[in-house]
């Protein structure tokens, strides 16, 4: 849990140097709603999920109106314990759930997903957590 936490924390930090949008002292924080999500690839599938992200998902997320911020994966742990840990920016929680809805049924995102678990799931757990920005965060 500590773990997460530092994970949390980190993507809130980063978030500010490579997002726009909010102004500090009092006004108005960003509208836009931001997404945390972490995955844990089933054993020995690190690669391929980072891949399917590399080659199809970032892409697919863009044409879905759902915006990479950044991509990590955690630096301390054993092989085992590894995550892919992203965040992505929506305009609004009703535009995220759109968002993810239409991507979901996307034809290209089910060929990929379909290919790149021929031989299994890549992830064996999801999590996301939904984020609104403070009026102080200091998003560019």
């Amino acid at each position: 849990m500590k773990r997460f936490g530092l994970v949390v924390c980190l993507g809130v930090a980063l978030l500010g140097a490579y997002t726009m949008g909010a102004n500090a002292g009092g006004k108005k924080a960003d509208p836009r709603v931001f997404e945390l999500r972490t995955y844990t690839p089933a054993p020995g599938k690190m690669d391929a999920l980072q891949a399917r992200f590399r080659d199809h998902t970032c892409a697919l997320f863009e044409k879905h109106g759902i915006k990479n911020i950044g991509y990590w994966v955690n630096a301390d742990g054993k092989p085992e314990d590894q995550k892919l840990i992203y965040i992505v920016a929506h305009k609004s929680r009703e535009a995220a759930g759109q968002s993810w809805k239409e991507f979901a049924s996307d034809p290209d995102w089910k060929a990929a997903q379909s290919e790149s678990e021929k031989d299994g799931k890549l992830a064996i757990k999801v999590e996301s957590v939904y984020m609104n920005p403070t009026d102080f965060s200091k998003l560019k």
